[in-house]
């Protein structure tokens, strides 16, 4: 199943995406109208969606909604760092020991489509291409070979970053936090859909160019040892984003630096999720 988050006349609500439509889920008293809500409910409201689906009606075609973030505003938004090989080498830091995790505020989150700003503050705006989970179920001390049971599904992600804010404190967080430096989307794909998620081929492009290649079966860390290592910590609860890292290939390691700049287009995709597409414009 492929959940959004999407607006259609002014309105804004929970739907899943078949082919080329979006089942509507308005009217139906089963499905909560937003995400949070609806993962909070588990199989419950995954089987009203079904049945929806399955109906074959309330279909709104695709072109005639707004996509928004499929988790407009996350309670938690966690990402790692330095978690694929050839990322560390390129940034020549040593392989972590345990994984290393830093928090990007929920405010930051925009869906496809929506613009990413180049702050008016900098000129050294990166991407990321990277695999993020979102939770499905509160937990806390989940074993590895548990954390499957807790994830809701996958989707893409572009972890932005202001490098040069991002460099001013070992947290990182200020400068992975600014307005629209969190991409999510299209939307979320049920794990059924994906089977294993350490077997997925991700690429990013900036414009026509080829930035990002590689597999999240590369991954030093991987989702599940990223649930058990997190859950030991924090209760994790439903609509909690975490993303899994990004390969090499950033901006900011190529000569002359790749930076974004207004007028460029990022796109980065995730074999069986889908693509995610972002302008990129000057902060209004």
């Amino acid at each position: 199943m492929k959940l959004v988050t999407f607006t259609h006349h002014q309105s804004t609500r929970v739907g899943a995406v078949v082919e080329d439509f979006v089942v509507d889920s308005l009217g139906n008293a089963a499905i909560p109208p937003r995400m949070l809500e609806f993962l909070a409910a588990g199989d419950r409201a995954l089987a009203a969606m079904q049945a929806q689906i399955d109906s074959g009606k309330h279909r709104i075609p695709l072109p005639d909604v707004k996509l928004e973030a499929p988790v407009p505003r996350p309670g938690k938004y966690l990402a790692i760092s330095l978690n694929y090989a050839d990322h560390i080498a390129e940034t020549g830091k040593d392989r972590p020991e345990y994984p290393s995790f830093f928090t990007k505020q929920s405010t930051c989150v925009i869906g496809t489509g929506d613009a990413i700003h180049r702050p008016k503050v900098s000129d050294k705006l990166d991407y990321e291409g990277e695999l993020a989970f979102v939770i499905g179920r509160r937990c806390r001390h989940v074993a590895v070979e548990n954390a499957h049971e807790v994830i809701a599904g996958f989707t893409v992600a572009n972890d932005v970053s202001v490098r040069d804010w991002q460099a001013r404190s070992p947290t990182m967080m200020i400068g992975k936090s600014f307005d629209t430096a969190g991409p999510l989307g299209p939307w979320i794909v049920t794990p059924d859909e994906i089977g294993d998620p350490h077997q997925l081929n991700l690429r990013t492009w900036v414009d026509d160019e080829l930035r990002q290649q590689a597999n999240t079966g590369e991954m030093l860390f991987n989702c599940y040892e990223m649930v058990a290592y997190l859950s030991t910590a924090m209760t994790l609860e439903p609509g909690d984003v975490i993303s899994t890292g990004t390969p090499a290939g950033v901006g900011v390691k190529m000569y002359p630096r790749g930076y974004l700049k207004p007028g460029q287009t990022v796109r980065i995709e995730i074999e069986g999720i889908g693509t995610l597409i972002n302008p990129v414009i000057m902060e209004p």
